[in-house]
């Protein structure tokens, strides 16, 4: 099978990504002044609860699926083999945990509607084959479907949620729009797979194998989800989770800016490289995806403290203050979480070293789970903030330690020091900036982040930053080859 264009590849999930952060950017205020933070709360807090459940249904099938297709993809009587294995199994586990579901329904009583119409989600994973087209590498099928999917759903939005008793209908519609969205998929299966025998269909092994890229994805979720579960717990506040949900939703955005579009298309594509024994390739494209994490993670970060200050009172309306506090801890997280991504993505999972990865996120769970007991009882929301930059600065330190030179921190150092440099330049002239000009706070903001991007990128080629500086002038090179052809 020929090999599909990585350049491709990574422009329709830039495209995606450009769509994911568009849609909250929209979304978000609306909600925020429609729902309350309290309501936002509520939505946070059950779907924490539903990601334990979630979690089990996959059963690490996303990442172990997309590598086992891809290292099978020449051979489509392999990979059609594997597919029907891997997501019977995946059906399997995807019906015990709707079982374990219905049964917390039954025992549940403040949030049983909201967990009834939560039901869709489970089926959702049970029919989720996306890592399928992940791992054949055909992006296009995934983006176009999630953007349509993506975009009737907000359009549903807009139409059905009109105050704050509409949180059920707003949940019911994420529910039935992430249903439809897998179902849709399956269209494409016919044409992409060969005729397998189900009596020739070995389940078992891939229950076993799986497990390796469960434990880590459990061990991820105590600092991705369990902080969510403890701040409703420990402080019984919904508004505390509000705020939470609300500042995550924007470091969400900028890892999505920062990392997600070029982790998951370059690796994949490393998992194929490491079949085929291209050593300096890899060494290559992961030097290449931490430079890039750094150049976006940086300025987002110092960009996004420089307006916290006015951009949440503008953006979420009265009553999410403290979203402005969160964002100041979490803001290193595009850094931090991108690096651990890439090694991860680029390294650990296409080596077949998930295993020794789990026991990093183990680590790290452990450090979150222990912060977050010792700091929401004291600073609530902000405490389950500082334990989450704590325990994923601890994993990616382990990541690139222990990543046999693919990797080290003295690399991570000469790739990162001009660009926080830069950055903290940035950030110092556009937060003083907003005290000096008297007009709109929107104009304001406008003008801030104009001027924080051209500071960033004046800063790095003052510094000569060698892999902006190239990449800048190849950029400028593209365009101006497009415009003579096009003339």
């Amino acid at each position: 099978m020929a090999l599909p264009s990585i350049k491709k590849n990574f422009a329709y999930s830039m495209l995606y990504q450009l769509l994911e952060v568009i849609v909250p950017f929209i979304t978000a205020p609306y909600l925020s002044r429609v729902l309350g933070a309290d309501m936002v709360g509520v939505q946070s807090y059950t779907n924490s609860i539903q990601a334990y459940f979630l979690l089990f249904a996959a059963l690490g099938t996303q990442s172990y699926g997309a590598r086992e297709i891809s290292r099978n993809r020449d051979d489509i009587k392999a990979y059609s083999r594997l597919f029907w294995e891997i997501e019977l199994m995946s059906m399997a586990t995807s019906a015990a945990a709707l079982a374990a579901w219905i049964i917390l329904i039954a025992l549940s009583s403040t949030y049983r509607v909201f967990y009834l119409i939560m039901i869709p989600n489970l089926l959702g994973s049970m029919l989720n084959i996306t890592w399928f087209f992940n791992g054949l590498e055909r992006f296009k099928l995934t983006v176009i479907r999630n953007m349509f999917f993506r975009l009737a759903g907000v359009a549903f939005m807009f139409a059905f949620v009109r105050e704050k008793g509409d949180v059920v209908i707003y949940i019911a519609l994420l529910s039935l729009i992430n249903l439809l969205s897998n179902i849709s998929l399956w269209v494409y299966i016919p044409k992409l797979t060969a005729k397998t025998a189900f009596r020739e269909l070995r389940i078992a092994g891939h229950f076993k194998q799986t497990l390796a890229y469960f434990i880590p994805t459990i061990a991820t979720s105590v600092y991705t989800v369990l902080d969510k579960t403890l701040i409703g717990l420990i402080t019984k506040n919904n508004t505390q989770n509000g705020l939470y949900e609300q500042a995550e939703n924007i470091i969400r955005v900028a890892n999505r800016i920062s990392y997600s579009g070029i982790n998951a298309i370059v690796g994949v594509r490393i998992s194929y490289l490491f079949v085929e024994n291209k050593i300096e390739e890899i060494h290559a494209r992961i030097e290449n995806s931490m430079n890039f994490i750094f150049f976006m993670g940086v300025g987002c970060a110092c960009g996004l403290s420089a307006i916290a200050r006015r951009f949440v009172p503008l953006y979420f309306g009265a009553g999410y203050e403290g979203v402005e506090y969160l964002l100041y801890v979490l803001c290193p997280i595009s850094v931090i979480v991108g690096a651990s991504n890439c090694m991860g993505s680029h390294y650990y999972t296409p080596s077949g070293r998930r295993t020794q990865s789990s026991k990093y996120l183990i680590v790290g769970s452990c450090v979150n789970l222990v912060m977050n007991l010792c700091l929401i009882p004291y600073l609530q929301a902000i405490g389950a903030a500082i334990a989450t930059v704590i325990a994923e600065l601890t994993i990616t330190m382990l990541y690139v330690r222990n990543s046999n030179n693919y990797m080290s921190l003295k690399l991570l150092i000469q790739i990162g020091w001009k660009k926080i440099i830069s950055g903290i330049i940035m950030f110092i002239i556009v937060f003083h900036l907003g005290k000096l000009i008297n007009i709109s706070e929107l104009m304001i903001i406008v003008i801030q982040i104009i001027v924080g991007m051209a500071i960033y990128i004046l800063g790095l080629f003052i510094l000569r930053d060698k892999w902006t500086v190239k990449y800048i002038y190849s950029l400028i090179d593209r365009i101006r080859k497009r415009i003579n052809w096009g003339s």
